[in-house]
């Protein structure tokens, strides 16, 4: 029981923390902030299926969450990149 509650309040702080991040995807004075902000929401969005995994039992969305990870690996290497050639 006290993990389910652990769990849940766990969604709730991952939901004001994408929040954060889309303030700051919006108000970013540039585009490496914007940048930052974008891969910080998919880490949080990330974390956020995770305790949703754990709070459903599922293993099947663990998967999800692997590839996930290696995406957002791949897409923060592109942006960085892009950023640097254009610095």
């Amino acid at each position: 029981m006290i993990g389910i509650l652990l769990l849940d309040a766990g969604l709730v702080l991952l939901a004001a923390s994408l929040l954060v991040a889309l303030y700051r995807v919006l108000a970013g004075p540039t585009e490496a902030d914007r940048g930052l902000a974008v891969d910080y929401g998919f880490v949080v969005v990330v974390a956020f299926v995770v305790l949703l995994a754990l709070r459903l039992d599922s293993a099947a969305m663990l998967d999800l969450v692997v590839v996930a990870t290696l995406v957002g690996f791949l897409a923060t290497v592109a942006f960085a990149r892009l950023i640097w050639a254009n610095a």
